[in-house]
């Protein structure tokens, strides 16, 4: 029996998470969660109910949740579900490669198309979109954002809440650290500090005291 799953979110990303999901056997479906305009849980998404976030403790304690927000600040929309005792599934689409020696943490959405190579761990509510590409023995920090296209080689970290844009590249053995947005189509050559955004090719940083996107 499929695991009954909330998508948290009722904007673009949830209606494209909600069509993965279609896809994989192991869960349904069966409502949305709004927590910004409480005036939207009148109406329905996909054919399914929208509800008030307050409400999740009142659910079957078998639904999961999964957050359906691609922005890194994402985090605290998921610390006021955990509060709540909500408990999180780990997606993965049928059609993505996770080597067996990969490691993906609770709330990680994997996408259709995406790669994840040797002994890789994944951290906690990372979103990986669609035809990413993951090195082995990389180390992807917590509500971290990957976006179509990115390829990201072996031996790499990135901190917590990072950007990593559409097409952008980061070259092996690169650290990037926590809350920086990589733009999209740069390619990563060197190391980047904390919280700030690079672009280009190569890569330079061109704003500094960010927190991620």
């Amino acid at each position: 029996m499929a695991t009954p799953l909330v998508i948290l979110g009722t904007r673009w990303l949830a209606e494209e998470l909600f069509d993965l999901v279609s896809e994989m056997p192991d869960y349904e479906v069966v409502g949305f969660v709004e927590n910004l305009e409480p005036e939207r849980c009148r109406e329905r998404l996909e054919g399914l109910p929208i509800m008030w976030v307050d409400k999740l403790p009142g659910l079957d304690p078998g639904v999961r949740a999964v957050c359906g927000i691609s922005t890194t600040h994402r985090w605290r929309y998921v610390k006021q579900v955990r509060a709540l005792g909500v408990s999180f599934a780990t997606l993965r689409h049928p059609s993505a490669r996770v080597s067996g020696r990969a490691r993906l943490g609770e709330g990680c959405i994997v996408s259709s198309f995406v790669n994840v190579s040797t002994q890789t761990e994944v951290g906690e509510h990372v979103f990986i979109n669609r035809g990413a590409l993951i090195g082995h023995h990389t180390r992807i920090s917590e509500y971290c954002s990957i976006q179509p296209g990115a390829n990201i080689a072996g031996l790499v970290t990135i901190g917590p809440r990072t950007y990593i844009g559409m097409g952008a590249i980061v070259r092996d053995r690169i650290t990037i650290g926590a809350g920086c947005v990589i733009g999209a189509g740069a390619v990563v050559t060197k190391d980047l500090p904390d919280h700030v955004l690079a672009l280009g090719v190569p890569a330079r940083i061109v704003e500094e005291n960010i927190e991620g996107k």
